[in-house]
């Protein structure tokens, strides 16, 4: 693995707890040589951990629609910055460049990358590991919503466990060092409920 993915939000959210996470998991991303991909901002959760990644000396890489850039929340800062037309090469490019995602508390931008990234997983489209920056219990609830999903059918206990939740960075880095993909067909047959 040479650079991680993080998926979260452009507002730092109420809890100090946030930050304090988001500044951790740059520590542990640096300790182990690990760069940081993510979407570009210089605002909230996203300036926090790509600010402690270049301060602790890591490589972060930033991908930015043009549209964002233009109003200046573009972080000019980083390692490498790409520039892009919009959301779907953003995304796109994030994910060509990381062994890995990880989705630390945000809103429904950090939802919808990592439900893109999770279905990808689920087709087949790529065998990286994905996991929950928990902190706080800030993801609960969609626990909670996808276990409901698996148990009224619409998902399997497979692609369920794609998705791995921590509280402690170290602990999902840890995980990605020794995940081992498990490839399972998407479709569900009727005998199969």
């Amino acid at each position: 693995m040479k650079a991680i993915c993080v998926y979260c939000g452009s507002a730092a959210g109420i809890l100090p707890a946030y930050a304090a996470g988001a500044r951790q998991l740059a520590a542990n991303l640096v300790e182990q040589q690990l760069g940081l991909v993510y979407g570009g901002g210089n605002v909230g959760l996203m300036g926090i951990i790509a600010d402690e990644v270049m301060r602790l000396g890591g490589r972060v890489t930033g991908i930015i629609p043009q549209a964002l850039m233009d109003k200046e929340v573009g972080h000019r800062g980083l390692s490498e910055l790409h520039i892009v037309k919009n959301m779907h090469e953003r995304k796109a490019m994030m994910a060509e460049l990381s062994d890995g995602f990880i989705a630390m508390p945000g809103g429904i931008g950090t939802l919808e990358e990592l439900f893109e990234v999770m279905t990808w997983a689920q087709l087949g489209f790529h065998d990286k590991p994905i996991g929950l920056l928990n902190v706080e219990g800030f993801y609960d609830g969609l626990l909670e919503f996808l276990k409901n999903t698996q148990q009224q059918g619409f998902l399997r206990s497979a692609h369920l466990d794609l998705l791995y939740s921590s509280s402690n960075p170290a602990e999902l880095l840890q995980h990605f060092a020794t995940y081992q993909p498990v490839h399972v067909r998407k479709w569900v047959d009727k005998p199969d409920l």
